[in-house]
């Protein structure tokens, strides 16, 4: 239920505009039945093949540890050290993190099309209302953000009852249209696809645009993953979703072939008189709802860039105790929250913004076909033939959908673009960043440390990075503070203690999901005898490094400054590894790459 409300609010609001658009939209083609069987037999086989076999069926077997989304697919193939990386390994990283920022550009987009579209029926319902439409759709985002906090879990048990009720009145109103004119079911078979295009040449291809509509939410459903699991997705996809889309759009198709002049409405008409005002109050909130995958990718795709330093210190909550990958990331949550009402604002209309939507998807899909192109290969070892094979059938398919949409770019999808870029930016300069300042990093001398007896927990990267001298007047231990691969510790400790040096060395290892507690790794290590420090009194030593912006080797002053300003931004180590800030003591070398 949980991942019905969550994962399929996007691609399950497509009836409602997606077989319009490809008779009255910028494709415009005419009403007859070759068309109607020919356009319906490519949207069937566009779910079938993107979402149920690519998506569904294969792509979401490519977890790490259970997390999904581009970031976490570009780094299964690439090695956990950063400095062992070809170029390559750069390229195939540089498209997870495009791929991610992508993904955050149509996060935007996606609430303030979908809001604003819902709420533009208010002007069908009595035309004085349109002066409220900006308000209330501002409204209604300011609610749908502020629900964000209490995490995927709690949000889907909310939703999903809504979509359980609007997938199957979905299928229901299909059928009774199917009834009717059963001939529409000739459209299941791929033939009608081919003899479409056969009839209309390359100009066939401009119904792609609109086609790719119904697709539109998959490559959120990946970025999902972690949320709720592979086989609640699956389940929910196979026993409701795709029966209740199909029928729908094959309903849709049954009465247009009965009735041509409904096409303009042809969702709305599918309901006979009496059920016409639940199904657009039912509607409005199903289309509110398909903001919520994308934004839920948005928050698993950003944790993950922070944990994977690819992007500044942010605060993480996780919201489920059962549910690893249930957590709730503020800033990401704030900056959706501003880009989306700068969208609505700005354009104050549906259709300014209905050119934005897609370019950032179908580019996304391209990314991940190349990708799953990999892992298929590199970390399966599946036969190179089927490799090719599926992945020549993917990016094909991908591509297709792609040049299609390539003509919003001017009109509007470089708005997405631009904010993906804008990601792009920010994410290389703070790995760039992480990466000079471990590879340069100087050596500490403890002795600098302020004089006095209280007990010193040191946090370094790594243990070459402090020097302890033999006279240090204060008990220390020095903690390596790690980020795994992987996304959760499972079965293995996050701390471990070896002895050797002059003072006692913990290792402390966290998943990139997990949440550090730095107080509480120790005082494991106390309650079992492994460590003796009189934690109540101890100092926590931050060593913070800073690149010398004096020297232009590595990277150029001005993006050394910049790196700067993202650390300055970003929260205190200290809040992120739960130790008290007035406990702190801070070195700060400086690194001259």
């Amino acid at each position: 239920m949980g991942a019905l409300g969550v994962v399929y609010g996007d691609i399950g609001t497509s009836p409602l505009y997606a077989v319009r658009e490809c008779f009255v939209g910028v494709s415009g083609f005419p009403v007859n039945e070759a068309n109607v069987l020919g356009i319906l037999s490519l949207v069937t086989w566009s779910l079938v093949l993107v979402v149920s076999l690519q998506f569904v069926l294969l792509v979401l077997r490519a977890d790490n540890q259970g997390e999904g989304g581009l970031l976490a697919l570009a780094h299964l193939v690439v090695p956990a050290d950063i400095e062992q990386w070809t170029n390559r390994d750069w390229g195939l990283a540089a498209v997870g993190v495009f791929g991610a920022a992508l993904l955050f550009g149509d996060g935007i987009i996606t609430p303030a099309l979908s809001v604003l579209s819902a709420v533009e029926g208010l002007r069908v319902v009595a035309p004085e209302l349109e002066a409220f439409i900006v308000p209330v759709t501002v409204g209604i985002l300011l609610g749908l953000f502020a629900i964000q906090r209490f995490g995927t879990g709690r949000v889907g048990q909310l939703f999903g009852p809504v979509m359980l009720v609007w997938f199957t009145m979905l299928g229901l109103l299909g059928l009774r249209q199917v009834v009717q004119a059963p001939e529409v079911l000739a459209a299941l078979s791929p033939h009608h696809a081919v003899v479409f295009f056969a009839d209309h040449g390359l100009h066939g291809t401009l119904i792609l645009g609109a086609v790719f509509l119904t697709v539109t939410g998959a490559e959120a459903l990946y970025a999902d993953l972690g949320h709720f699991g592979r086989r609640p997705i699956q389940r929910s996809w196979f026993v409701l979703v795709l029966p209740g889309l199909l029928l729908n759009y094959l309903g849709q198709g049954a009465l247009i072939l009965r009735q041509p002049e409904q096409v303009e409405d042809v969702f709305y008409h599918l309901a006979p008189p009496g059920l016409l005002v639940p199904l657009v109050g039912l509607a409005t909130v199903a289309t509110i709802i398909a903001s919520q995958a994308v934004i839920s990718g948005v928050f698993s795709l950003t944790a993950q860039a922070v944990q994977l330093d690819w992007f500044p210190r942010a605060r993480i909550r996780h919201t489920s105790p059962e549910h690893q990958g249930q957590l709730y990331v503020p800033v990401a949550n704030t900056l959706l929250l501003l880009g989306t009402l700068g969208l609505v604002l700005a354009f104050r209309s549906s259709g300014g913004l209905a050119d934005a939507y897609g370019i950032a998807v179908s580019l996304t899909m391209v990314l991940t076909t190349l990708l799953f192109g990999v892992v298929m290969r590199e970390l399966w070892r599946w036969p190179l033939a089927v490799c090719l094979g599926l992945t020549g059938l993917f990016l094909a398919i991908d591509l297709v959908f792609f040049l299609a949409i390539a003509r919003k770019v001017l009109s509007g999808g470089w708005i997405p673009l631009s904010i993906a870029t804008v990601l792009l930016v920010v994410m290389g300069v703070w790995r760039r960043g992480r990466q000079l300042v471990e590879r340069h990093r100087p050596v500490v001398d403890l002795s600098s440390l302020p004089p006095g007896d209280e007990p010193v927990v040191v946090l370094v990267r790594d243990w070459e990075q402090v020097r302890v001298p033999e006279s240090l007047e204060h008990p220390a231990v020095v903690l390596h503070l790690n980020r795994c691969q992987r996304p959760f510790m499972i079965d293995e400790p996050h701390g471990t203690l070896t002895e050797g040096g002059p003072v006692p060395r913990v290792f402390a290892c966290f998943g990139f999901m997990d949440d550090p507690d730095i107080p509480a790794l120790l005082e494991g290590l106390v309650a079992e005898g492994q460590l003796d420090l009189d934690l109540e009194a101890a100092r926590y030593v931050i060593i913070e490094e800073r690149l010398d912006i004096r020297h232009d080797r590595g990277m150029p002053a001005p993006l050394k400054r910049l790196f700067h300003l993202f650390g300055r931004r970003a929260p205190r180590v200290t809040d992120l590894a739960a130790i008290p800030p007035d406990r702190v003591w801070s070195l700060q070398p400086t690194v001259a790459p």
